[in-house]
């Protein structure tokens, strides 16, 4: 979430870099990078691709940094736009994700994730079997439910970017988001 004094040091720094200053963008680029990518990784389905579109928003950032709004916010901006390389990519591609499933010992199909060796065995299991029904749960979402939680939780917007973002009153970001939770949770009863 993006706090009043975060916004206002946004705007400083996209003042300085209109100003010509490359290291005043630099510090933009670090404090949305992280949060770009992980929200672009979950739309497209490929971290490398999700880093790509990273580095393309930015540089489509910095060539129409004279045509940003600051009456809007800066993230919300610049996730527009990494929005729409996403969308683009993925209409371009026509990209489906295909995960590794196996069967578990109740026969029920859970994707493969590549071991982490500094986690313990049964540790390591449960999460990453819960990380792929929450996956799961989350690809089973209507679409503009699945978009807003991939904003709120990979993206880490607030509800107000969010709602900035997709042009939604602030209070129809809420009740989709709650009504997404809701859909959520319940998914993922029998599994807790």
């Amino acid at each position: 979430m993006v706090a009043s004094n975060d916004r206002q040091e946004d705007e400083r720094l996209v003042t300085a870099s209109l100003a010509g200053d490359e290291d005043a963008f630099a510090q933009l680029v670090r404090r949305y990078q992280r949060r770009l990518t992980a929200f672009l990784s979950q739309l497209v389905g490929d971290v490398e691709l999700a880093k790509e579109l990273t580095q393309e928003a930015f540089i489509r950032a910095w060539s129409a940094l004279e045509r940003y709004d600051p009456t809007y916010r800066f993230s919300t901006w610049l996730f527009r736009i990494g929005h729409n390389l996403g969308i683009d990519h993925l209409r371009r591609r026509r990209l489906k994700t295909v995960p590794i499933i196996r069967e578990d010992r109740e026969g029920a199909e859970v994707e493969v994730v590549l071991i982490d060796q500094a986690k313990d065995p049964l540790g390591h299991l449960k999460n990453s079997e819960l990380a792929g029904v929450l996956r799961q749960a989350i690809d089973g979402l209507r679409p503009e439910y699945r978009e807003l939680v991939l904003l709120r939780h990979f993206g880490g917007l607030s509800y107000q970017e969010i709602a900035d973002l997709e042009g939604m009153p602030l209070g129809t970001v809420k009740n989709k988001l709650f009504r997404a939770h809701s859909v959520l949770r319940k998914e993922l009863e029998s599994f807790l």
